[in-house]
């Protein structure tokens, strides 16, 4: 059995994407028969422009080969990633053209590339599964200007609805995303398995219940990931920690295309005690969650978002640190329902977020109950043997 997974995202680079990609296919492997072999076609890691890592164009082990394409350098805007993904999406083609495949595994979360995988599967004739970690149709009347919105969304509309109905099956990351696929893709088959907890945060330290910061005195409040439209930052870490004063250090750690933005809110407010850090790797990652007293997470004030469950949940819960989050949706109820010592708050209320602040414990909360739930590799082996049922 031969199998093609495209994936604009994979490690070496640094996001969901691409950690959750790596452990499907590692899964896929234990899941395939014997002599099966697995072709990802992937980029090289394009992330973050503030990080650079090594990657091969070409590797091959176990049974499975990647192919890294070169992107054109880009930024965040939406016409330099447009190009980007047609990049990627020509020169995949290219790759696969010729090539005999009994199944194509599309994992997705801006769309085109589950189209992409959707066209390979009726080049070939092959059945199509779809993980779908985003409803991108629906988030782009929030993070693009009304006016291009206007004429995107119907665009994209009928797009979305060309990829999905070749699916065979879709496979979505928040059970959220459930009654908007359910009203427009009544007939298809939709699984649940979401993101989980990656092997790296479940090998960490387990966090000893009571046991406090070294300091009283000055509380570390650590965010890392993407600096975007999408997380609100510039809208909520500025006036917070201004609200918090003396008694508070906010860390941000990462890049994207509004932290320039955010650098501009924090000198305006004439704030000191917000740190600005670079992307890091996932061992220097760690290091930094350790020694923080509360991990914060933030998505911005737009109805799409109520829908999603960010990935960054389950790695801040799985260390047993105090969460500070600012969502709304779905992903509120999830972290009101799994998470312990864990609060909300609504997107951008800085006054909202100042009091629950206060009622977070500022001790380590070992949460052994969702480590066992919702390990990555036990939900990626789950979604394997569905993956394979389809050619079976």
């Amino acid at each position: 059995m031969k199998i093609l997974v495209l994936s604009f995202y994979y490690p070496p680079d640094l996001c969901a994407g691409s950690f959750r990609c790596v452990a499907f296919v590692d899964a896929l492997k234990k899941t395939l028969p014997e002599d099966s072999s697995i072709d990802v076609i992937t980029t090289f890691p394009n992330r973050y422009r503030s990080f650079e890592q090594q990657a091969e164009e070409h590797e091959q082990q176990d049974g499975v080969t990647i192919h890294r394409i070169h992107l054109p350098v880009h930024k965040s805007g939406m016409l330099d990633q447009s190009k980007a993904f047609f990049t990627y999406a020509a020169r995949a083609f290219a790759l696969v053209k010729t090539e005999q495949y009994d199944l194509v595994v599309g994992t997705s979360s801006r769309l085109l590339t589950a189209t992409l995988a959707s066209f390979v599967s009726r080049y070939h004739n092959i059945p199509l599964y779809l993980d779908i970690r985003d409803i991108f149709v629906d988030t782009i009347k929030d993070v693009l200007p009304r006016r291009i919105a206007t004429v995107a969304k119907p665009v994209f509309s009928l797009v979305e609805k060309w990829t999905m109905r070749r699916a065979d099956k879709i496979n979505l990351v928040s059970e959220g995303f459930k009654e908007y696929f359910r009203q427009r893709y009544p007939d298809k088959k939709l699984s649940f398995y979401p993101n989980g907890i990656d092997s790296v945060f479940l090998k960490a330290p387990q966090s000893v219940e009571g046991e406090l910061k070294q300091s009283e005195l000055c509380i570390r409040i650590v965010y890392a990931g993407n600096i975007g439209e999408g997380q609100g930052l510039h809208s909520i870490v500025p006036q917070l920690a201004k609200r918090i004063g003396d008694t508070g250090i906010i860390q941000i750690i990462g890049d994207g295309g509004r932290k320039t933005q955010l650098e501009q809110e924090i000198v305006k407010l004439g704030v000191n005690n917000v740190e600005l850090c670079s992307p890091v790797n996932r061992d220097e990652l760690l290091n930094v969650y350790r020694n923080a007293d509360v991990l914060f997470l933030h998505l911005n004030e737009y109805d799409a978002f109520k829908k999603v469950l960010p990935s960054k949940l389950f790695e801040y819960a799985a260390l047993g640190k105090p969460i500070l989050a600012g969502v709304a949706g779905y992903a509120a109820q999830f972290v009101k329902q799994e998470i312990k010592n864990a609060v909300v708050f609504s997107p951008c209320d800085v006054e909202a977020a100042a009091t629950v602040f206060q009622q977070l414990k500022i001790e380590e909360t070992p949460r052994p109950d969702f480590i066992q739930k919702f390990s990555r590799e036990k939900i990626m082996c789950q979604l394997a043997a569905d993956v394979v049922r389809i050619v079976s």
